[in-house]
């Protein structure tokens, strides 16, 4: 689903900001996240096909971030109702 894949890549574009800024080694990332360090080189190559939406969503909390999910109804000039994901 090409949705959920853009929505995946967001939120590794989110983590690997982070990671990057605290400037984490891939293993201590990996503690931080509970994710051993071939997942980590996963999120940081954008392999993400093993990792989940929530699982990304969970990365973030565990990395002190907080998670909003807002759900509105669409505008009507919007077409199809879709997925947001903004880093801020």
């Amino acid at each position: 689903d090409a949705e959920e894949r853009l929505t995946k890549l967001r939120l590794a574009q989110a983590l690997n900001t982070i990671i990057t800024e605290r400037g984490l080694t891939q293993t201590s990332a990996g503690k931080l996240l509970g994710a051993g360090q071939p997942k980590v080189s996963a999120l940081a190559n954008y392999r993400l096909d093993g990792l989940s939406v929530e699982r990304l969503l969970g990365f973030l909390t565990s990395l002190d971030r907080g998670v909003d999910i807002v759900i509105r109804k669409r505008s009507k000039s919007a077409g199809a109702g879709r997925i947001l994901v903004k880093a801020a």
